[in-house]
């Protein structure tokens, strides 16, 4: 271990899935200003769209999104009826001739939906925006809740990429955090996609969970490889329950020290690296055939709300309760309370809450920050003369790398800058350094670096 990381395992920074990040959104960016921004959006570009479902039918303790469990199906129907209302929205001020190449359906549990309202859904999407021959659709699955139904209906959607949230194989991690689902569940839910052409398939664990160790991680990671997963996404457990007040259900006395989760992760990653996976990132891994790697290796990755991407397209619509639209103007994030979504939706409005419009350096920043994210490395000379030609040098960023650098969590050279595999988790730290918002911030709550 780099004897400089330890001092900052406790550090609380950004996950950078977007710059500027959700906690420097205003109310300055309200619907009027987002129908102009998708007004704008060019006809010749290639856009992604995001469907959130904000339902689970099982609670588990660790999450932190937004959502609700269902006591019964009728405000799902009502949901989904205004779903397909803000689609028509929103397709209506959209240019003609974009192409849609990437559908994401995140939550919450998408699967929560009976499955003809997903088909719905889907139909609906498809009569409002060209969907690209060959477009990726992924859907996030609780393989707990999961059914042949749902498995047809996904078919049916043409779903290309499945998401299971594994966590943890561990059964007393799982009763910890109340979601138990043994080997042979994981098992079923695999045959159900198989049976449906469905091959291409992600995991996600995580780390730093009540009652986890390294040597749970890597039994768990031993059975994950039998499975044989193209891609695994390994969270570090962001412990927030002043924000996620289900969180309160986990005996804090039971969550890993700052060291023992350091442990977990490299002891995590080093088992994946093991079973054949490449290193993508911070915290993603891939089979060496799959796209995500190909994009690593040709320097085509990107990062996005949905974590690592080799979605090319930059632009992303998000329909649902607190999703969050990347365009080239700027973030915006829907309304999060259901209620007050569907009554805005309903009115025909645009059901805006908030965003930030890029100012200044930002683009820039996000640049650089989106490099050393994907990359571990990036040349800010060629990000200035791209973004900001008349700008000098990064006089200050430069004297706090020049700290981190005495540290072992970066190497310098001239205007090139790298992030040594060892100090990988530490990877966030170097990009905040390069956060204007967050140096100007001292009241904001995020999650731990390490």
């Amino acid at each position: 271990m780099i004897p400089g990381i330890a001092k900052y395992f406790s550090a609380r920074v950004p996950r950078y899935t977007s710059y500027p990040t959700a906690p420097h959104f205003s109310a300055e960016v309200d619907a009027k200003r987002y129908e102009t921004w998708l007004k704008r959006i060019d006809p010749s570009s290639e856009l992604s769209l995001y469907l959130h479902v904000p339902f689970c039918r099982r609670m588990c303790w660790y999450c932190g999104c937004n959502m609700r469990v269902i006591a019964r199906y009728s405000p799902v129907t009502a949901y989904v009826d205004t779903l397909m209302r803000e689609i028509e929205l929103v397709a209506a001020l959209v240019p003609q001739g974009v192409t849609v190449r990437h559908i994401h359906w995140g939550g919450g549990t998408p699967t929560a939906l009976a499955p003809e309202d997903m088909i719905r859904i889907d139909d609906h999407v498809r009569r409002h925006f060209n969907i690209a021959g060959g477009a990726e659709i992924a859907v996030e699955i609780d393989p707990r809740t999961f059914t042949r139904d749902n498995a047809i209906a996904l078919g049916k959607i043409g779903c290309s990429r499945a998401s299971l949230g594994v966590q943890e194989f561990d059964d007393k991690v799982q009763a910890a955090i109340n979601r138990v689902q043994p080997v042979s569940m994981i098992e079923g839910t695999l045959e159900l996609l198989r049976e449906q052409g469905i091959h291409s398939v992600n995991f996600d664990l995580m780390y730093g969970l009540p009652y986890q160790t390294p040597e749970t991680l890597k039994k768990t990671i031993e059975l994950t490889a039998t499975l044989r997963p193209d891609r695994i996404a390994l969270f570090g457990y962001a412990h927030v329950p002043w924000m996620a007040t289900n969180q309160k259900m986990i005996p804090e006395d039971a969550l890993p020290t700052p060291q023992m989760r350091f442990d977990q992760s490299k002891a995590a990653s080093d088992a994946l690296a093991e079973a054949g996976y490449v290193v993508i990132g911070l915290d993603h891994f891939a089979r060496p055939e799959d796209s995500m790697a190909v994009a690593l290796r040709e320097g085509r990755l990107h990062r996005n709300f949905q974590g690592y991407t080799d979605d090319e397209g930059r632009t992303i619509v998000a329909f649902g309760a607190s999703s969050i639209s990347s365009l080239p103007d700027g973030f915006v994030q829907n309304i999060v309370e259901t209620g007050a979504y569907s009554r805005a939706v309903n009115a025909g409005e645009l059901p805006v809450a908030k965003g930030i419009q890029y100012r200044g350096e930002d683009k820039m920043r996000a640049a650089i920050i989106e490099r050393l994210m994907c990359d571990m490395e990036v040349d800010l000379d060629k990000i200035r003369k791209e973004y900001a030609p008349d700008r000098e040098d990064f006089v200050q960023e430069m004297e706090q790398l020049r700290g981190l650098q005495e540290e072992g969590l970066v190497e310098l050279d001239g205007a090139r800058l790298r992030v040594p595999d060892a100090a990988r988790p530490a990877l966030r730290l170097v990009c905040a350094v390069f956060d204007q918002y967050l140096q100007q911030s001292t009241e904001l709550r995020h999650a731990v670096a390490v």
